[in-house]
């Protein structure tokens, strides 16, 4: 069974624990060699069971691609240029992404008014501009619980708070 999972290719990343009774070395050599991430014989304690499956299932657990930013629930692919809400897609414009985006990467900093829009816009900052003040509200919209996350600090720009 277990050289018919490791072969199909749809299921060669599943981990498995073998739990036999079958406790000579040459069992337990086999069943490692033929792919099982780890052999456990009988008998043993449900405790030992439940630790195993648990340190299996942190070896094989996917890891996160190089190019994402996690800020507790939310998670920015750069590559793909798409944002996650606790396992849910955020749909954001080009500059709510770039917006958002610019903060998390100063998380914890606050970011000037002017900073922002050169950063974001390109330009410099005429004090009288509403426009950043329009994407933030809607980011903010868009972000639903996460929105708390962005501080506004009067007098001076807006702050990604750091709770990762």
């Amino acid at each position: 069974l277990l050289r018919r999972i490791r072969a199909d290719a749809r299921m060669a990343a599943i981990p498995v624990v073998m739990a036999t009774a079958r406790g000579a070395e040459y069992d337990k050599i086999q069943g490692l060699d033929l792919g099982a991430d780890y052999y456990l014989t009988k008998p043993f304690g449900v405790m030992e069971m439940v630790s195993c499956v648990k340190a299996v299932l942190r070896r094989c657990a996917p890891r996160q691609p190089v190019n994402t930013l996690q800020a507790g629930g939310l998670r920015l692919d750069l590559d793909a240029r798409t944002v996650w809400a606790d396992g849910e897609r955020v749909q954001l414009t080009y500059k709510e992404f770039e917006l958002l985006l610019y903060l998390v990467e100063n998380r914890g900093k606050a970011v000037t008014r002017e900073s922002i829009i050169s950063n974001i816009w390109g330009y410099e900052c005429d004090s009288d501009t509403r426009t950043l003040d329009t994407h933030m509200k809607l980011l903010r919209k868009d972000l639903g619980p996460y929105e708390s996350l962005i501080t506004t600090i009067r007098g001076v720009g807006y702050r990604f708070e750091k709770k990762d």
